[in-house]
């Protein structure tokens, strides 16, 4: 669990401390100095880093060769980053990573929003939450590099519901749809991309 504080201080303000606290759960690290690394798929065994210089060194050694996720949110090192020496300790500093990092999913989750075409209603918000996370883990959302993608701007209208609230059988229905999600992509690809996402990166489907 994330201190009340350090996400007041730090975390982006778009977000609800709630929906801040549910997202470093569902994909970050409770390790600041957590370093992961994966390349093809494939997760890459690092050591333990002990010290901002250990985690520091092993982003270096890896950034611009492989999918190199970095401190409590698992930001995405590199990000808006030319040369590997522009790469900041602030990285896996705590307060810098969850700034960094919530600002990059708020982004992220506006990005999904606006392809289920910006809903209301707050039933919506535990499936755009779930996609939104999913695509922070891969890095992509029916074929935008979110990352990389333009942010729409426009803010998450829907109610940002704690996930305490949703009944244990939505969770397991949750969950089952991230383990069918390459079906689920199928049928969102036949169904054909409702908005023009080619302003945000993306290129539409036909």
């Amino acid at each position: 669990m994330l201190d009340a504080a350090l996400i007041k201080e730090c975390a982006d303000p778009s977000l609800k401390p709630a929906i801040v606290e549910q997202f470093v759960m569902a994909a970050g690290s409770g390790d600041p100095l957590a370093v992961t690394v994966k390349s093809g798929g494939r997760l890459i065994l690092v050591p333990k880093a002990a010290s901002t210089e250990e985690a520091m060194a092993i982003v270096r050694q890896y950034a611009g060769q492989a999918v190199v996720r970095v401190g409590l949110t698992q930001f995405p090192a590199g990000v808006g980053v030319k040369e590997a020496t522009d790469l900041k300790p602030d990285l896996v500093d705590p307060c810098q990573n969850l700034r960094k990092g919530t600002a990059m999913f708020a982004k992220v989750l506006r990005i999904v929003a606006k392809w289920y075409g910006n809903p209301t209603s707050k039933d919506v918000f535990p499936q755009i939450f779930e996609d939104a996370v999913y695509a922070w883990k891969t890095g992509e959302f029916e074929g935008v590099s979110v990352f990389q993608a333009e942010d729409p701007g426009t803010p998450v209208g829907v109610s940002q519901q704690s996930r305490e609230k949703i009944p244990a059988e939505e969770e397991d229905a949750d969950a089952k749809a991230i383990e069918e999600r390459p079906e689920a992509e199928q049928d969102a690809g036949r169904a054909g991309i409702r908005i023009d996402l080619s302003r945000i990166g993306g290129q539409q489907e036909h």
